[in-house]
């Protein structure tokens, strides 16, 4: 199976890129891919940009799997990929997510594990759409939303499957900022620099100190 993720490293900054060709599904292969690129990342760079490819960021997981019968390969598949949000959640570099366009489900999800976020402008998606598509959040996904989103839209967002417009996601907490397609890599590439002036063993414990509650109560 080819790997649907790459990596680059330049001038201390690794750029992580989901491609799968179609919906970025966060797949056993793709939860690997990813963390094989941090592993990279880790001693190679100070900063580390997530982004899918042109349209698409992430569409959830695997739909195939999560309503087949193969019981095996849907739980390796979720253990692969809550477990994959809880290291980019406490990620000891700063997390730069580029949403290059529809992210949902555990898309959704990935977005808010960031310290940035960027928007492409766009038709595009955003949200955990779980229970419309007959999937109860799981506490993990409940306590990442509670940490990122703006409290009055919880209920919209996880109990509803409120999915919004890239500005609209931004203004209750999935997205920092959305720019205009032809400035999204220049905007991008500006917030991953601008992060390599701060002092990492102190961006990284003060992050632990700030998430580990949060990962406690993800983990109960």
């Amino acid at each position: 199976m080819t790997n649907p993720v790459s990596y680059e490293a330049d001038n201390g900054i690794a750029t992580i890129t989901m491609d799968d060709g179609k919906a970025n599904a966060l797949s056993l292969s793709m939860s690997e891919g990813i963390n094989a690129a941090l592993d990279q990342a880790a001693t190679e760079a100070q900063v580390v940009v997530l982004r899918g490819r042109p349209g698409v960021l992430c569409g959830g997981f695997d739909l195939k799997l999560i309503r087949g019968d193969d019981h095996v390969a849907r739980e390796a598949m979720r253990s692969a990929g809550m477990a994959l949000l809880n290291r980019l959640f406490m990620l000891p570099q700063p997390l730069v997510i580029a949403c290059t366009g529809h992210s949902v489900a555990a898309g959704g999800l990935i977005l808010l594990t960031g310290d940035k976020r960027v928007g492409t402008a766009g038709d595009f998606k955003i949200g955990l759409n779980e229970v419309a598509i007959g999937r109860s959040m799981p506490v993990a996904g409940v306590e990442l939303a509670r940490a990122r989103l703006t409290s009055d839209a919880l209920t919209e967002a996880l109990l509803l499957s409120e999915l919004y417009t890239p500005d609209a996601a931004a203004s209750v907490g999935y997205l920092d900022k959305v720019v205009s397609p032809d400035k999204f890599v220049s905007e991008v590439t500006a917030i991953a620099t601008s992060l390599l002036a701060l002092d990492n063993a102190a961006f990284a414990q003060t992050k632990q100190n700030l998430r580990l509650p949060i990962i406690d109560r993800m983990s109960a």
